[in-house]
Protein backbone atom coordinates (compact mmCIF):
# COMPACT_ATOMS: atom_id res chain seq x y z
CA UNK A 1 0.00 0.00 0.00
CA UNK A 2 1.02 3.03 -1.39
CA UNK A 3 1.47 6.07 1.46
CA UNK A 4 1.66 9.85 2.67
CA UNK A 5 0.68 12.08 5.33
CA UNK A 6 1.15 15.90 5.81
CA UNK A 7 3.05 17.39 9.03
CA UNK A 8 4.47 20.13 10.24
CA UNK A 9 8.17 20.66 10.74
CA UNK A 10 8.79 20.74 14.79
CA UNK A 11 12.41 21.45 14.55
CA UNK A 12 15.91 19.37 14.39
CA UNK A 13 17.49 17.35 17.40
CA UNK A 14 19.59 13.94 17.91
CA UNK A 15 18.99 10.66 18.97
CA UNK A 16 21.25 8.02 20.00
CA UNK A 17 21.26 4.57 18.02
CA UNK A 18 21.57 1.10 19.48
CA UNK A 19 24.73 1.14 19.23
CA UNK A 20 25.33 4.73 21.04
CA UNK A 21 26.10 6.46 17.77
CA UNK A 22 24.71 10.25 17.17
CA UNK A 23 22.21 10.72 14.66
CA UNK A 24 20.89 13.91 13.65
CA UNK A 25 17.12 14.25 12.53
CA UNK A 26 14.37 16.19 11.85
CA UNK A 27 11.00 16.10 14.13
CA UNK A 28 8.32 16.35 12.51
CA UNK A 29 4.22 16.44 13.54
CA UNK A 30 2.97 14.25 11.18
CA UNK A 31 -0.45 14.17 11.29
CA UNK A 32 -3.43 13.11 11.95
CA UNK A 33 -5.21 13.63 8.21
CA UNK A 34 -8.00 12.89 7.49
CA UNK A 35 -8.68 11.48 3.47
CA UNK A 36 -11.21 14.80 2.47
CA UNK A 37 -11.87 13.55 -1.11
CA UNK A 38 -11.24 10.35 -3.65
CA UNK A 39 -11.12 10.89 -7.15
CA UNK A 40 -11.71 8.07 -9.40
CA UNK A 41 -10.93 7.18 -13.05
CA UNK A 42 -14.55 7.46 -13.85
CA UNK A 43 -15.47 10.80 -12.63
CA UNK A 44 -12.11 12.41 -12.66
CA UNK A 45 -10.27 10.62 -15.06
CA UNK A 46 -7.33 9.61 -12.55
CA UNK A 47 -7.28 8.04 -9.31
CA UNK A 48 -6.64 10.33 -6.28
CA UNK A 49 -6.69 10.42 -2.28
CA UNK A 50 -6.81 14.16 -0.91
CA UNK A 51 -5.87 14.68 2.59
CA UNK A 52 -6.38 17.08 4.89
CA UNK A 53 -4.51 18.29 7.82
CA UNK A 54 -4.69 21.09 10.77
CA UNK A 55 -7.73 22.26 11.88
CA UNK A 56 -9.67 25.25 11.05
CA UNK A 57 -12.73 27.38 12.24
CA UNK A 58 -15.69 26.57 10.34
CA UNK A 59 -16.01 30.79 9.96
CA UNK A 60 -12.21 30.81 8.55
CA UNK A 61 -13.82 28.66 5.62
CA UNK A 62 -15.54 30.07 2.89
CA UNK A 63 -19.12 28.65 1.06
CA UNK A 64 -17.69 26.42 -1.72
CA UNK A 65 -14.96 24.80 0.78
CA UNK A 66 -17.44 24.45 3.26
CA UNK A 67 -19.67 21.99 1.51
CA UNK A 68 -16.41 20.36 0.52
CA UNK A 69 -15.80 19.21 3.70
CA UNK A 70 -19.75 18.70 4.63
CA UNK A 71 -19.80 16.51 1.56
CA UNK A 72 -17.19 14.02 3.15
CA UNK A 73 -18.63 14.26 6.44
CA UNK A 74 -15.18 15.75 8.17
CA UNK A 75 -14.11 19.26 9.99
CA UNK A 76 -12.53 21.72 8.27
CA UNK A 77 -8.82 21.16 7.76
CA UNK A 78 -6.31 24.09 6.77
CA UNK A 79 -4.01 22.28 4.57
CA UNK A 80 -4.95 19.75 1.47
CA UNK A 81 -3.00 17.97 -0.50
CA UNK A 82 -3.56 15.28 -3.57
CA UNK A 83 -1.92 11.88 -4.07
CA UNK A 84 -1.94 9.93 -7.13
CA UNK A 85 -2.09 6.16 -5.70
CA UNK A 86 -2.12 3.11 -7.14
CA UNK A 87 -4.08 1.71 -4.99
CA UNK A 88 -6.77 4.33 -3.89
CA UNK A 89 -9.32 1.33 -2.63
CA UNK A 90 -7.34 1.07 0.42
CA UNK A 91 -8.31 4.38 1.72
CA UNK A 92 -11.99 5.28 2.32
CA UNK A 93 -13.24 8.76 2.70
CA UNK A 94 -13.25 10.14 6.76
CA UNK A 95 -10.26 7.59 7.04
CA UNK A 96 -7.81 8.84 9.48
CA UNK A 97 -3.83 8.84 8.85
CA UNK A 98 -1.66 8.92 11.62
CA UNK A 99 2.05 8.82 12.39
CA UNK A 100 2.30 5.25 12.78
CA UNK A 101 1.30 4.70 8.76
CA UNK A 102 4.85 4.71 8.66
CA UNK A 103 7.91 2.57 10.58
CA UNK A 104 11.74 3.34 11.36
CA UNK A 105 13.01 2.23 8.71
CA UNK A 106 11.20 2.98 5.83
CA UNK A 107 12.79 4.97 3.26
CA UNK A 108 10.76 8.09 2.06
CA UNK A 109 10.69 11.48 0.23
CA UNK A 110 9.91 14.89 2.38
CA UNK A 111 8.32 17.89 0.39
CA UNK A 112 8.42 21.31 1.63
CA UNK A 113 9.15 25.06 0.84
CA UNK A 114 12.62 26.26 1.79
CA UNK A 115 13.39 29.37 3.30
CA UNK A 116 13.15 32.63 1.76
CA UNK A 117 16.42 34.22 1.33
CA UNK A 118 14.69 37.47 -0.37
CA UNK A 119 17.03 39.35 -3.08
CA UNK A 120 20.67 37.48 -3.00
CA UNK A 121 23.78 38.05 -5.35
CA UNK A 122 25.14 35.64 -7.70
CA UNK A 123 27.70 34.41 -5.11
CA UNK A 124 25.05 33.54 -2.38
CA UNK A 125 22.64 32.12 -5.12
CA UNK A 126 24.54 30.28 -7.57
CA UNK A 127 27.76 29.66 -5.67
CA UNK A 128 29.79 31.90 -7.54
CA UNK A 129 33.03 32.44 -7.46
CA UNK A 130 34.80 35.92 -6.43
CA UNK A 131 37.20 38.15 -8.07
CA UNK A 132 40.86 38.96 -6.32
CA UNK A 133 40.51 41.88 -4.06
CA UNK A 134 44.22 42.95 -4.98
CA UNK A 135 45.95 44.49 -7.98
CA UNK A 136 43.30 46.83 -9.45
CA UNK A 137 40.44 44.36 -9.89
CA UNK A 138 38.12 47.52 -8.39
CA UNK A 139 35.22 47.41 -6.39
CA UNK A 140 33.45 44.30 -8.22
CA UNK A 141 34.64 41.53 -6.03
CA UNK A 142 31.52 40.05 -5.78
CA UNK A 143 29.55 41.20 -9.31
CA UNK A 144 28.24 38.35 -11.87
CA UNK A 145 30.71 39.54 -14.54
CA UNK A 146 29.84 39.28 -18.42
CA UNK A 147 27.07 38.34 -19.46
CA UNK A 148 27.51 37.56 -23.12
CA UNK A 149 29.00 38.53 -26.00
CA UNK A 150 28.46 41.67 -27.80
CA UNK A 151 27.00 41.48 -31.24
CA UNK A 152 25.65 38.15 -31.41
CA UNK A 153 23.29 37.08 -29.74
CA UNK A 154 22.82 41.04 -29.12
CA UNK A 155 20.69 40.19 -25.94
CA UNK A 156 21.11 37.80 -22.40
CA UNK A 157 19.79 34.19 -22.84
CA UNK A 158 17.49 33.00 -21.58
CA UNK A 159 18.52 31.07 -17.70
CA UNK A 160 21.64 33.34 -17.49
CA UNK A 161 22.53 33.20 -13.79
CA UNK A 162 21.95 36.18 -12.15
CA UNK A 163 21.18 37.59 -9.26
CA UNK A 164 17.67 37.75 -7.91
CA UNK A 165 15.31 35.97 -5.30
CA UNK A 166 16.37 33.28 -4.00
CA UNK A 167 14.43 30.55 -1.49
CA UNK A 168 10.69 30.42 -1.20
CA UNK A 169 10.80 27.11 -3.82
CA UNK A 170 8.98 23.68 -3.72
CA UNK A 171 11.58 21.56 -2.73
CA UNK A 172 11.65 17.58 -2.24
CA UNK A 173 14.58 15.46 -0.34
CA UNK A 174 14.80 11.92 -1.91
CA UNK A 175 15.58 8.72 -0.27
CA UNK A 176 15.94 9.71 3.74
CA UNK A 177 15.35 7.39 6.97
CA UNK A 178 12.52 7.24 9.48
CA UNK A 179 14.65 7.03 12.52
CA UNK A 180 11.78 6.70 15.12
CA UNK A 181 7.75 7.09 14.89
CA UNK A 182 5.91 8.02 18.18
CA UNK A 183 2.42 7.12 17.49
CA UNK A 184 1.16 8.57 20.76
CA UNK A 185 2.17 11.76 20.02
CA UNK A 186 1.98 11.96 16.20
CA UNK A 187 6.12 12.34 16.13
CA UNK A 188 7.94 11.12 13.21
CA UNK A 189 11.78 11.65 13.08
CA UNK A 190 13.66 11.90 10.04
CA UNK A 191 16.83 11.47 9.76
CA UNK A 192 19.05 14.63 8.27
CA UNK A 193 17.92 17.69 7.33
CA UNK A 194 14.30 18.85 5.30
CA UNK A 195 13.33 21.60 3.14
CA UNK A 196 11.90 24.95 5.01
CA UNK A 197 11.57 26.53 8.50
CA UNK A 198 10.27 25.26 11.82
CA UNK A 199 6.35 25.49 11.78
CA UNK A 200 5.96 24.70 7.87
CA UNK A 201 4.11 22.59 6.23
CA UNK A 202 5.97 19.20 4.68
CA UNK A 203 4.75 16.33 2.92
CA UNK A 204 6.23 12.98 3.65
CA UNK A 205 5.25 9.96 1.18
CA UNK A 206 6.89 6.61 -0.16
CA UNK A 207 10.45 7.08 -1.69
CA UNK A 208 10.30 6.43 -5.54
CA UNK A 209 14.06 5.56 -5.22
CA UNK A 210 14.19 2.99 -2.80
Amino acid sequence: MQKAIIGKKIGMTQIFDEKGKVVPVTVVEAGPCVVSMKKTVENDGYAAVQLGFGDLKPKRVNKPMAGHFKKADVAPKRTLREFRFEDTDAYTLGQIIKADVFAAGDKIDVTGTSKGKGYAGVIKRWNFQRLKETHGSGPVARHGGSMGACSTPSRVWKGKKMAGHLGTEKVTVQNLAVVKVDAENNLIAIKGAIPGPNGGTVVIKDSVKA
